[in-house]
């Protein structure tokens, strides 16, 4: 037999595509040739693959070896067809039997001793052959645990190409997965350990239960960085769903270190001095993820925001509103979803006086340009807006009594998220900040003219864009969720205007509400 084909996966972006890896053998000229739109890396498997077979102790056909990728006009990328092209040259000079790989997904590098090693992606690649009616799959036994994460796939684990050939000829059977796990329980950073600051906590607790983005401003130490890293603690767990979604992009960007299915919120918080491509997604050939896809489902914190470039944030608004980052490259493009909760940090000026405003000795100039990277169409998809005070010695040192602990604040959240879930279920809305403007201003959901008063005379006087018109119903239909109401009255809308605004809360008492 001169021809044979075995299956493999490839990816663009997270959506995985099942590639037919063709192999002829004929008479002519020893050579191997690769077609169908391989990468450099993907080219360079005619010599990774020859030396990992020789070194197996298999043969190796000395005749001109064609290999395609069908199909053809999909660009192909990475090692992780080795494996797949090592099987079946083998199987096309008729040292390897074919029936036993028919049908079945293989998957690996392969290292010139013959070593099947991990590759990025297997997640989404199983899952993309899954769809496409293949419920079988060969993967390194270093993928094996991501793999099974799974459903609805048998899972096979090979170290090395000889146990592959072996098991192709009947000699042996190949490994078995570990079995999955999940993480392991949360021990990371409480809101009890935050001290005074009722209206940022407050903040958090609105941000979380709607999924809004939050901008906080103060001087440095007032706890900004303290409640930023805290809002994944009060954020509910991912479901199957989203947990594979999450999975997927962190197993693409080869951060999946132990194949355990992600089930709380990412965190992510770059560096101020990131790049564009470093945030948002980038790279030679076809685009990796970058923070804000890995934050996808959870939290991206920029701190220091004032410091960051200028381009950086403003490739940001799209995003922020489609949940989706496009990438454009010659090669194609790529789509990675980017559906997060934004959350900034900006000291008041580049002189961050501790004491406050009464000690900076920035020009009033000075203060405008620092925050000027903060452009208004960027801010005006931040739905809350704090203002945190420097804290005194009574507050931190003298305990007025316990603060609320995470797991309070993640009960509360987790009632408010499921009234809302509840009451968008026709429309599969998950949080109070996915809802469209529009449908909030048609019946049912309309709001009474009385209580709406003052958000249409702050919209006349243009305090707020039409953009932050529909945020701030959103904010108020949070509120109602957290209160236990039904739907938001004038004094849900109120604060959350000011919320909006960044004023602080109408509430007289903001430690009541902890």
């Amino acid at each position: 037999m001169s021809y044979a084909r075995v299956l493999c996966v490839g990816l663009v972006g997270v959506s995985g595509h099942v590639v037919v890896v063709e192999a002829d053998l004929s008479p002519g000229l020893p050579a191997v040739v690769l077609t169908g739109l391989p990468d450099t890396a993907l080219h360079e498997a005619r010599d990774r693959v020859r030396a990992a077979v020789v070194n197996s102790g298999e043969q190796w056909p000395n005749r001109r070896i064609t290999v395609n990728l069908l199909p053809a006009a999909l660009p192909k990328h990475g090692s992780s067809f080795d494996l797949a092209i090592a099987a079946a040259l083998l199987a096309g000079a008729g040292g390897l039997p074919a029936a036993p790989l028919d049908g079945v997904a293989v998957l690996g590098e392969l290292g010139l001793d013959g070593a099947v090693r991990p590759v990025r992606g297997v997640l989404p690649m199983v899952a993309a052959a899954v769809r496409e009616g293949v419920t079988r799959v060969i993967v390194p036994l270093g993928n094996a645990r991501e793999a099974t994460v799974v459903p609805g796939v048998t899972v096979w684990a090979v170290d090395t190409l000889g146990r592959l050939a072996s098991f192709a000829r009947g000699g042996g059977p190949l490994l078995d997965p570990p079995a999955p796990q999940e993480e392991p329980p949360l021990a990371g950073p409480d809101m009890a350990d935050v001290a005074g600051q009722e209206m940022g906590r407050y903040g958090l607790e609105v941000a979380a239960a709607g999924g809004h983005h939050l901008a906080m401003f103060g001087s440095p130490g007032a706890g900004k960085t303290m409640l930023a890293e805290r809002l994944p603690s009060i954020l509910p767990e991912l479901d199957d769903e989203e947990a594979l979604e999450v999975t997927a992009l962190h197993s693409i960007a080869g951060l999946l270190t132990d194949g355990r299915l992600i089930r709380r919120p990412p965190f992510q918080a770059p560096h101020h001095t990131a790049s564009a491509a470093a945030i948002v997604g980038g790279g030679s050939g076809m685009a990796r993820p970058g923070a804000l896809s890995l934050a996808h489902r959870g939290v991206l914190f920029l701190d220091e925001v004032a410091e960051m470039s200028t381009g950086t944030l403003q490739g940001l608004r799209q995003p922020l509103e489609t949940g989706r980052v496009v990438l454009a490259r010659a090669r194609g493009t790529t789509e990675y979803p980017a559906r997060v909760q934004l959350v900034l940090a900006a000291n008041p000026c580049p002189c961050a006086s501790p004491a406050g405003d009464q000690h900076c000795t920035c020009a009033p100039s000075a203060r405008r340009r620092y925050l000027a990277r903060l452009s208004g169409p960027l801010l005006d998809r931040i739905d809350i807006r704090l203002t945190l005070q420097p804290l005194n010695a009574a507050q931190l040192m003298i305990a007025t009594g316990p603060a609320p602990s995470s797991a309070v604040l993640a009960a509360r959240v987790a009632r408010a998220r499921a009234a809302a879930a509840s009451r968008w279920s026709a429309d599969a809305w998950r949080v109070n900040a996915e809802v469209p403007g529009p449908q909030l201003r048609r019946t049912p959901w309309r709001l009474p003219a009385r209580d709406t008063a003052g958000l249409r005379q702050a919209l006349d006087r243009g305090f707020l864009s039409a953009r932050g018109f529909d945020r701030v119903l959103r904010l108020a239909w949070t509120i109602s969720d957290l209160d236990g109401r039904d739907r938001p009255a004038r004094a849900e809308i109120d604060e959350a205007i000011q919320l909006r605004m960044g004023e602080g809360s109408g509430k007289s008492d903001w430690s009541g509400r902890q």
